[in-house]
């Protein structure tokens, strides 16, 4: 005989604590990304002009555990998303609007939706900003990302983009800009525009000057260049960092050096949680245990790095106390 529904009500495990990935990509299934990956690898290899690329983004080739693996094919989403119920996870997803959207069919209460513009030179600006205005008043888009200018070898304050920013201002939309890191050899081996240079944070002050009420939101917490970021977080009081990327594919214990110097120099409510998921459902758990296991942080502040101060930057919900 069945229980009465009382006792089943009492005997289901509680959910765990919300969490929100700021940081998040509308991957398609066909993505290049998807061989298994050892995440936090200890080295990254030297090459030689003639060697052939090695490993991914110059990982050395390890042996791990936890080993990530692609989910199997045409199973990708529908195991994020069983992922994200089993986690408690809230994201902000980037990509074209289309395949945003369908990764908010797939989990309408759990995708928060972001996209971004395009720059190239030929772009007719009056038309992209009348689309971006479409998408953040009447498309129900949120954020304003990734914006990948360092790729292209842009300052985020290149006077060319400004009047996105300013639409991301008037509308009262956050930014996300993708600043630091960029994997192993990018610029020689994959992408011969991308600058390591443009990734500084500083780059930022001439934009926030001219738009001071931006909110801004440093993609990979603008890693290596700890010094600058520093800077930058205490002169401008609206900007905040994610730690996605950076959390699983560095050294573990450069990763836990770096989010405990943002946290010591008393910036510990400007660190959102993200794992710039593209296409392993398993980085989740793992990039969440990070956090978790940090013994540097104090409770509360755990939380407030996993769900509070991204709540707080995107306006979504209230604090979650330990």
């Amino acid at each position: 005989m069945a229980a009465p529904l009382a006792a089943q009500e009492e005997s289901r495990p509680e959910a765990p604590p919300p969490i929100i990935d700021v940081h998040f990509h509308a991957t398609l299934e066909s993505s290049s990304l998807g061989d298994p990956i050892c995440p936090n690898p200890q080295q990254f290899l030297a090459l030689d002009p003639s060697d052939a690329p090695g490993g991914f983004f110059g990982w050395s080739q390890e042996d791990c555990s936890p080993r990530l693996y692609p989910a199997p094919p045409g199973e990708y989403l529908s195991t994020l998303v069983a992922e994200m119920e089993r986690l408690n996870v809230t994201a902000v997803v980037f990509g074209d609007p289309e395949s945003v959207h369908a990764y908010q069919q797939a989990a309408p209460d759990r995708m928060i939706a972001g996209t971004t513009f395009a720059s190239e030179p030929d772009t007719d600006k009056a038309a992209e900003l009348r689309r971006l205005e479409d998408l953040f008043t009447d498309g129900g888009f949120k954020v304003m990302g990734e914006i990948g200018l360092q790729y292209q070898g842009l300052s985020p304050s290149d006077p060319s983009v400004d009047e996105y920013f300013a639409l991301a201002e008037r509308l009262d939309i956050p930014v996300a800009i993708h600043m630091g890191t960029g994997g192993s050899g990018r610029a020689n081996v994959l992408m011969p525009t991308f600058r390591a240079s443009m990734g500084d944070p500083l780059l930022l002050e001439d934009l926030l000057a001219r738009h001071p009420k931006l909110r801004v939101q440093i993609m990979h917490a603008g890693y290596p260049m700890i010094d600058n970021l520093l800077t930058l977080l205490q002169a401008n009081a609206y900007v905040h960092v994610d730690i996605a990327g950076l959390i699983w594919s560095y050294p573990i214990e450069e990763v836990n050096r770096y989010i405990e110097r943002i946290v010591d120099a008393g910036f510990g409510d400007r660190v959102m949680f993200g794992t710039d998921q593209v296409a392993w459902p398993g980085l989740m758990a793992h990039s969440i245990s990070i956090i978790q296991n940090a013994e540097y942080l104090s409770p509360q502040q755990k939380r407030d790095i996993l769900y509070n101060n991204a709540a707080r930057f995107l306006r979504i919900g209230s604090k979650v106390d330990n």
